[in-house]
């Protein structure tokens, strides 16, 4: 892509409705524009992140052994009062209704869809384990809907949902979904904590928040800081192992991380004086389990080896894939711009023409173009006539992890400048070792 047929309307100055730095700089890079209080229309930039975040929840999902599938954004509220929710969810859930006068709603969570799905569907324990997940807008009409994307009352998130026959079971999927998490989360270039939480009006005693720590957090947390040590990494694991997924749930949950609703002073001060923390932390996932609550209500049952109709245990699993956006820009950025992370970058390298309209200099930018494109990557090229100040600063404020700069005086050397966004660090390479180099960066090979 040529920035300058791209459509990235970049400011110059901060909005005065953005009060935190992910909105600012997202307003700022042109990813989003308000349609309404709380209601943004993604632009193609952060569209493209939006997008890779996505991918990485469908692939963890998928790989976990989750079935995708999508259900609608208006639900009859018939399934809501028979599973005793209509009332009791309060005014976050917009209600209609529609020509025929019936009641609807935008749906905010999906628990009584998927059930009545469910129980339409399976009748034998033959069919189970089974875990059907989406990635789907939501709306919740929130009193106070601020901080951009991370406390809309549009956004978009994956909720999945597990039935299983026995408690045990159940459990075990609560475990892949923390597992897959995990992964999800470190793919994105993120440490999100896993810490004891409230249910809320999902219901359930077992339920675990996934936090990523950032000052502007709109929850406080209490934690033993040698949980920031723990790294899933890339190991192998056997999502069909009930071993190795507890394994892991204790691994990660056995020291102490709870939010302020669960906050336990007494536990807390067990912890050794120089590792207790308390601090602020972005929400970006949660996971429940709630046994028997939907399918008791809504008569979800199975047939057992007996023969005898038992109701499924559940549980329901979200990632904040929209809010993940702004968090990530929370964790990772400076006072110039966002950083990407190399797995959610929108573009995986910059490339910058210090002297636009000089044959040299426009042919070598090309060729990088070419070559980079060749290997599967996308560059984004900074073809403007602009001055290469201006050039640096629009590059700085969107956060491309890396950028090569190309200019008249390097090439007459045969070499390009390739800057790291993180460190700030730069190197000379011949243009050839440059793509190399970014290619082995995202773990292309060259055929």
């Amino acid at each position: 892509m040529r920035l300058s047929r791209y459509f990235m309307p970049v400011l110059r100055e901060t909005p005065a409705e953005a009060q935190i730095v992910s909105h600012r700089y997202m307003l700022r890079a042109g990813m989003i524009k308000q349609a309404a209080a709380g209601i943004y229309s993604w632009l193609p930039l952060g569209y493209k992140v939006l997008r890779n975040i996505e991918k990485i929840v469908h692939e963890e999902q998928q790989r976990a052994g989750h079935i995708p599938m999508l259900m609608p954004t208006m639900q009859s509220a018939d399934l809501w009062k028979e599973s005793g929710r209509y009332d009791a969810y309060g005014p976050e859930m917009l209600r209609i209704k529609d020509r025929q006068d019936r009641d609807m709603l935008y749906g905010p969570t999906n628990e009584e869809m998927i059930t009545d799905i469910f129980r339409s569907h399976v009748g034998s324990y033959k069919d189970l384990p089974m875990t059907l997940y989406q990635i789907q807008w939501k709306f919740r009409d929130e009193m106070r809907p601020r901080f951009g994307v991370m406390r809309g009352r549009e956004f978009l998130m994956k909720d999945g949902y597990n039935f299983d026959l026995t408690k045990e079971d159940a459990l075990h999927a609560y475990n892949r979904h923390l597992v897959s998490y995990l992964r999800s989360y470190e793919r994105m270039g993120l440490q999100a904590i896993p810490m004891r939480a409230d249910s809320g009006p999902i219901g359930g005693d077992d339920t675990h928040e996934f936090l990523v720590l950032a000052d502007t957090g709109e929850s406080e947390v209490f934690y033993d800081s040698a949980i920031t040590e723990l790294k899933f990494g890339d190991r192998a694991i056997d999502y069909d192992s009930v071993d190795q997924c507890q394994a892991v749930l204790e691994e990660f949950t056995q020291r102490y991380a709870r939010t302020d609703e669960t906050h336990d002073a007494a536990l807390f001060d067990q912890i050794p004086e120089e590792r207790q923390r308390v601090a602020r932390g972005i929400e970006v996932g949660q996971i429940f389990y709630f046994g028997t609550k939907y399918s008791e209500s809504m008569g979800a049952t199975v047939a057992d080896e007996t023969g005898a109709k038992v109701p499924v245990h559940m549980g329901s699993h979200g990632i904040g894939v929209s809010r993940l956006l702004g968090a990530i820009i929370e964790a990772s950025h400076d006072d110039k711009g966002i950083i990407w992370p190399e797995g959610v970058t929108p573009f995986h390298c910059g490339i910058v023409n210090l002297k636009q309209g000089d044959a040299e200099a426009d042919a070598a930018c090309q060729a990088l173009y070419d070559a980079l494109a060749a290997l599967g990557l996308e560059p984004l090229y900074d073809d403007r006539e602009e001055r290469a100040g201006a050039k640096f600063a629009t590059m700085d404020l969107i956060g491309l992890p890396w950028r090569i700069t190309v200019g008249p005086r390097g090439l007459k050397n045969g070499v390009v400048e390739l800057t790291s966004r993180r460190t700030g660090e730069s190197e000379e390479l011949p243009p050839e070792a440059a793509v190399e180099k970014v290619a082995a960066i995202y773990g292309v090979i060259k055929g």
